[in-house]
């Protein structure tokens, strides 16, 4: 479980109920990290309120600070909170799974190319 989310608001006062959810969502994301990098990643949430003339919207957006340098970021806009957060889960969790490919050279090989013909 990620240890430190920071959960905060620009023209929002993030509720208890949102931060548990996030904490809950969000946390669950370093177990698609490699395994050297799930100590101290530190993610940051900002929820913005942007009222727009057909109703209130919402942009959240997500920093996964990787040690090494890496940050991880996803953004989205949606008019509910919860829902945003389960987006930017899924748009982390792709983003998380290619940089574990990178940076791992054995998940880059191909098992099949064994069995295919050079020409």
């Amino acid at each position: 479980m990620i240890e430190k989310i920071d959960i905060s608001g620009s023209n929002y006062k993030p509720e208890e109920s949102f931060k548990k959810y996030t904490t809950k969502r969000i946390g669950k994301l370093d177990r698609y990290l490699p395994r050297g990098n799930k100590k101290d990643v530190v993610a940051k949430i900002v929820v913005t309120e942007v009222n727009r003339a057909h109703g209130n919207k919402y942009e959240i957006s997500a920093n996964l600070e990787i040690p090494g340098g890496k940050v991880i970021s996803a953004k989205d806009e949606c008019s509910n909170v919860f829902a945003g957060i389960d987006i930017l889960e899924a748009k982390l969790n792709g983003q998380i799974r290619r940089f574990k490919i990178e940076s791992n050279p054995h998940l880059r090989k191909n098992p099949l190319n064994i069995f295919r013909r050079k020409k």
